[in-house]
């Protein structure tokens, strides 16, 4: 059996996690091996009992295929090629060639605090929950308690494609999706070698490491997979501006997935996946480690049969750690103040779909979907001496469930017409805060917060035209929602010297929007498309600048001299609106893609927020663009390079600190060296272009990953 048990260095001794040691990841991959093993075994034994009835039949490991609707709206696509070729080995990075897409932070997850990790489209940024949803196999990725996404848990070696929507409402995959739809698929039996691996080191003293092994058996496959990454990692914190105090963010992360797919009928498989991760960063100073850890399960059945149908269950139980420090003006001495020693959280949920046969040119879908999440932070805050004197603990339960019908029709050949509506009932409920001095006990706050509940009807509607010479026409408008996440109701935060308090009586977002675009197939192999867009973001949950450092605050505690106080509100509006360019082709073995994005994007804001009136959302870039070139030969050469332009934003809501606009170029090559092993060469920022990925009050400018120089070996046995 394969095996892979790499031990963990520790960190430097003044940055530990909170509650964790980065030497353990998880119980060391080495158990989670084991754990990921005994899951595979358990799903794979069916296959080999349904081996001699089953030997004719081969299954897929995809869900039911795309609605034919997807025509009238804009959707891109990346191949498994695309993935398995990006500089950095990481999804968001791939995901940054996408017109559109954006992260709160421009970081990736080496050195981004994990809670910054939000997703989103078309300029609809401003809060570092994902305002896009994100799935994998049709589970919802996004953290049950904050509704960020744990990229580094991606392999992109277990991936087969990603496919973009972009555009509120998500009819089949539930709630969630303001800005857009990324929907994700594992690899299946024709795309995964039999043993695969990687290795690569890096500057910084990093190693970039997976490999995994899948079999084929009775018309079924299974695969185990692990993947690791280390590193000492950068000073966030650029030159000019660092401290003694001032150190390498270090990284440690690591995977393993198990997965198993297997017929159980002439038109039936059953689909089981499982996932165990563990992330260990530091962000660059004393008392700012955090530590991350998910143990993800899901089953799906599908039918392929006449009347098409999916059953999916999946599980997910999430916990995370992280730590924050303040620092005095020199940048000589580091203070803890806050520890968040334990945040769980757990989500359950489930799916049913149907696709009854309802007659030639017809296509129809309906079901229904729901899922629960529950969690708390607990943490120890206002430090004396280096000591907590205070503790809190707060959190609740979210819920939603809803059904889904989804039509599409063919009047004529060229035509397709489509539209879909859901309902969802949503509630929020057990909420509760509780402070207490540590010392004695005695209580400080005991807070029980109302329950809530109530209804969100959303839908797509769509056209789509095609006419000679490859061009397709398409119309678009939807309405889409998202609830606010437990983090957002309940968890203060801090980064830097801010520090942002919860708010448990946010509201749900609501998005409407239309839009219209062209696509262009002069060859099968080209690809031109532009969309024009607008949106309206009503209770956009935004962080609303309350007060300054120094003094003590509600939730957070002190804040420290050039520090904000932030509480999460309800905005009037964000107002998104503007253009995507997309154009991606193929000759011969050479290759290209370019994509860019205009987003207008205001925030519309009365009240205790009048002050943002008209302002920019926070970390909402107005344009970005990328532009890919590259040849292609499997039995020899592979090379790219990837020009990427970000243009500039703003850290803050009241748009008083801007992050300046960057361009970056990353680059790969490979050549192989005998039967199945090739040599990998990979470059990330290859011009060290300072990427600022946050700005605090007093100028202090932390970066985004500088030049970091790879070469590795890779090796796939067919």
């Amino acid at each position: 059996m394969f095996a892979f048990r790499p031990r963990f260095a520790a960190l430097p001794a003044n940055t530990p996690p909170t509650g964790a040691k980065y030497w353990a990841v998880g119980c060391e991959l080495r158990d989670l091996t084991r754990i990921a093993a005994l899951l595979l075994l358990g799903v794979a034994l069916p296959t080999v009992a349904h081996a001699q009835d089953t030997a004719e039949i081969v299954v897929t490991g995809r869900g039911l295929a795309a609605s034919a609707g997807e025509a009238a709206y804009d959707v891109s696509t990346i191949g498994r090629d695309r993935l398995d070729q990006s500089a950095s080995g990481r999804l968001e990075t791939v995901l940054q060639s996408v017109a559109g897409f954006a992260q709160f932070r421009r970081s990736d997850s080496r050195s981004a605090h994990p809670t910054s990790q939000g997703a989103t489209l078309r300029g609809l940024g401003g809060n570092a929950s994902s305002r896009a949803l994100v799935v994998l196999d049709g589970v919802p990725q996004v953290d049950p308690f904050g509704g960020w996404v744990n990229w580094q848990a991606f392999d992109p070696q277990r991936l087969s494609e990603v496919r973009v929507t972009r555009g509120g409402g998500s009819g089949a995959n539930g709630p969630g999706a303001l800005a857009g739809t990324i929907d994700i698929s594992s690899a299946g039996p024709t795309e995964l070698a039999p043993v695969w691996g990687g290795i690569a080191y890096g500057s910084r003293d990093a190693i970039d490491a997976n490999a995994g092994i899948s079999t084929t058996v009775g018309g079924g496959f299974a695969s185990l997979s692990a993947s690791y990454g280390r590193g000492d990692g950068f000073i966030p914190i650029v030159e000019a501006r660092r401290g003694t105090a001032d150190q390498p963010a270090a990284y440690r992360q690591g995977s393993v997935a198990a997965r198993a797919v297997f017929p159980i009928g002439p038109d039936t498989e059953l689909q089981a996946n499982g996932v165990i991760t563990r992330d260990a960063r530091s962000r660059g100073l004393p008392f700012t480690g955090n530590t991350a850890t998910g143990q993800d399960a899901s089953v799906r059945l599908v039918g392929r049969g006449r009347w098409g149908w999916e059953a999916l269950a999946y599980l997910q139980v999430r916990e995370f750690q992280s730590s924050y420090g303040s620092l005095n003006a020199a940048r000589s001495l580091a203070t803890k103040t806050l520890d968040q020693y334990s945040v769980p959280a757990t989500g359950i949920g489930g799916k049913i779909e149907l696709r009854p046969p309802v007659g030639t040119g017809i296509e129809l879908r309906l079901g229904a979907d729901g899922r629960r999440t529950t969690g708390a932070t607990k943490e120890r805050y206002t430090f004396v001496a280096g000591l907590p004197t205070r503790g809190r603990e707060a959190g609740g339960e979210t819920s939603t469930f809803g059904g889904f019908v989804e039509a599409t029709i063919f009047p004529v050949e060229a035509l397709t017409l489509t539209a879909g509506g859901r309902i969802d009932r949503w509630r929020i409920a057990d909420g509760y805060l509780n402070e207490r001095t540590l010392a004695t006990g005695a209580p400080l706050t005991a807070l029980a917060f109302a329950d809530r509940s109530g209804w969100e009807p959303t839908g797509r509607l769509g056209a789509a035209y095609k006419l000679d010479g490859g061009i397709t026409l398409r119309a678009a408008g939807y309405r889409g929602w998202r609830l606010p996440t437990l983090n957002e109701l309940y968890r203060p935060f801090r980064a830097g010297a801010d520090a942002t308090a919860a708010n448990a009586g946010l509201k749900p977002e609501t998005v409407t929007g239309v839009d219209g675009g062209i696509d262009w197939r002069p060859l099968p192999t080209v690809r031109l498309g532009a969309t024009l867009f607008r949106n309206v973001l009503k209770d956009a949950i935004g962080n609303v600048t309350a007060g300054v450092g120094p003094g003590t605050f509600p939730i957070v505690g002190f804040v420290a001299a050039g520090g904000a106080y932030r509480v999460r509100q309800n905005l009037d509006s964000i107002r998104s609106q503007g253009i995507e360019l997309e154009a991606n082709g193929s000759w011969n073995r050479m290759f290209a893609a370019a994509s860019f994005a205009l987003s207008d994007a205001k925030v519309s804001a009365s009240g205790v927020a009048a002050a943002l009136d008209g302002l920019r959302p926070a970390q909402t870039p107005r344009t970005t663009a990328s532009l890919t070139l590259g040849w292609n030969d499997p039995s020899a050469l592979r090379l790219d390079a990837t020009v990427r332009r970000v243009a500039r934003q703003y850290e803050d809501d009241q748009n008083s600190r801007a992050l300046a606009a960057a361009t970056t170029l990353d680059a790969t090559a490979s050549y192989p060296l005998f039967a199945g092993l090739r040599l990998e060469l990979r470059a990330e920022n290859l011009t060290n272009t300072l990427v600022p990925a946050t700005i605090a009050a007093d100028g202090t400018i932390e970066r985004a990953t500088p030049r970091t120089l790879w070469v590795g070996l890779r090796f796939e046995h067919f």
